[in-house]
């Protein structure tokens, strides 16, 4: 005779486990998004559904909606929620050492979670979405990431160890595109020495006075 599902050990299980959990404010937030995050990184955005982040976080799907109007609207701001904010590189007395220290930042943040979910969205996307992402990344990493390479060289200049000449947004922008490039194409794991080598053998030729 067939056991009732209230006397199946595993089926009350996945019930119990099924149910929307009582969550509000700032608890339920983070729940989406890394919700949202594990469901981009696992399957893509092609695959991502607000149904699907809904039983991931184990809630509503009406409280998907009532915050966000669609899946881009919901993975912009998970990603902006996760990324490391931009931070000021402290002084360090050497140019060369200050972007050491920003480039390998970088690398940390491609290695988290939200940099995996970025690595996956950026291998996919058509061209309508690509402008709303492409705006957020810009915003988010690639402009704070050239701010704080302009000031790096800004005070470079002023020690004597950066060209005055250097001190300009194109010289800025060789790497966030190096950076961007690298974690297109070769996936979001940048290597050991990769840092070491982007400044060395790039940066500082570029940069040196």
């Amino acid at each position: 005779m067939a056991r009732s599902a209230a006397h199946c050990p595993v089926r009350a299980a996945a019930e119990v486990l099924s149910r929307p959990i009582r969550r509000r404010g700032k608890e339920l937030e983070q729940a989406i998004f890394e919700a949202a995050l594990d469901q981009l990184t696992s399957g893509g955005f092609a695959r991502l559904t607000m149904e699907g982040v809904a039983g991931a976080a184990r809630t509503g799907k009406a409280a998907l909606y009532r915050r966000w109007a669609s899946k881009v609207e919901l993975v912009v701001d998970a990603l902006d929620s996760t990324l490391p904010r931009p931070a000021d590189t402290p002084d360090l007395g050497s140019a060369r050492d200050e972007l050491l220290l920003l480039i390998e930042g970088f690398a940390v943040a491609m290695d988290s979670r939200a940099g995996s979910a970025m690595h996956a969205l950026m291998s996919e996307l058509d061209h309508e979405q690509a402008e709303v992402f492409k705006d957020f990344i810009v915003r988010r990493v690639i402009g704070p990431t050239k701010d704080t390479i302009l000031d790096i060289l800004g005070r470079g200049a002023e020690r004597g160890d950066v060209r005055p000449g250097a001190v300009n947004p194109l010289v800025a922008d060789v790497a966030p595109a190096m950076l961007m490039y690298r974690a297109k194409s070769h996936g979001r794991q940048f290597g050991p020495d990769f840092a070491t080598e982007l400044v060395d053998e790039v940066l500082v030729p570029l940069i040196r006075a």
